[in-house]
């Protein structure tokens, strides 16, 4: 029986070997089909800052496969493969089929390399209102920021609106916590506990603009 340092070491070194060779044929005009079919067995795991429970229900639910490409570095041909997980603590919380050439499905969607500092985007398509409908706050992910886009004969399009989505304050109320109270309470133990000399005023009044502003903020990443 292996040993989970061991198993980790090996399956190290599987991927490593499959990265090389997967590698070698892309730079190859004639390789063999069955060695193509490689770059299934390697997807990078990108996680999106979203929620699939609230966003994509139906992708969870009954297996819907919407159409998903990257947005932007569209001159740039994408060299890797991933699956989108969101940033819920579902397992569940990942796209498992993604739509390819002729009508197929496959387990991975083609992505570019991730650039350091740089924002990655990726659209989603075929959605609708429906799925808003249907979403729900599973691990208290609220509504997404949304934008009306309309046509627009001289410049393409137009924002004609954008409606914040839900904060956090907003979306514990659904669970009878009142916001205010939330911050009373821990104004008073941050002032206990600058009397008893267990942090600075300093470090009190840091950690309370860090809880407000946590508090009033959104769902999602920032």
């Amino acid at each position: 029986m292996l040993e989970l340092k061991t198993r980790a070491q090996v399956e190290q070194l599987y991927f490593s070997i499959i990265r090389e060779i997967n590698f070698t044929i892309n730079r190859t005009k004639h390789a063999p089909e069955e060695l193509r079919q490689l770059s299934s067995l390697l997807p990078d795991k990108y996680f999106c800052n979203f929620s699939l429970f609230q966003s994509l229900p139906d992708s969870w639910a009954i297996d819907q496969v919407f159409p998903i490409i990257p947005i932007h570095r569209l001159d740039e041909k994408p060299e890797r493969t991933a699956t989108l997980q969101d940033i819920t603590c579902d397992s569940d919380g990942k796209i498992a089929s993604y739509t390819a050439q002729g009508g197929f499905h496959q387990s991975f969607i083609p992505v570019h390399s991730l650039k350091k500092n740089e924002s990655y985007y990726i659209g989603v398509f075929l959605v609708g209102a429906y799925q808003e409908i249907l979403g729900d706050l599973h691990n208290l992910f609220g509504d997404t920021n949304v934008v009306h886009v309309v046509t627009d004969e001289n410049t393409g399009y137009k924002i004609e609106q954008v409606i914040d989505g839900e904060t956090v304050a907003e979306v514990l109320e659904y669970a009878q916590y009142n916001a205010k109270k939330l911050v009373r309470t821990v104004e008073t133990w941050v002032m206990s506990s600058v009397k008893k000399g267990q942090i600075s005023v300093e470090e009190g009044k840091e950690f309370l603009s860090n809880y407000r502003s946590g508090l009033y903020g959104y769902t999602y990443l920032e």
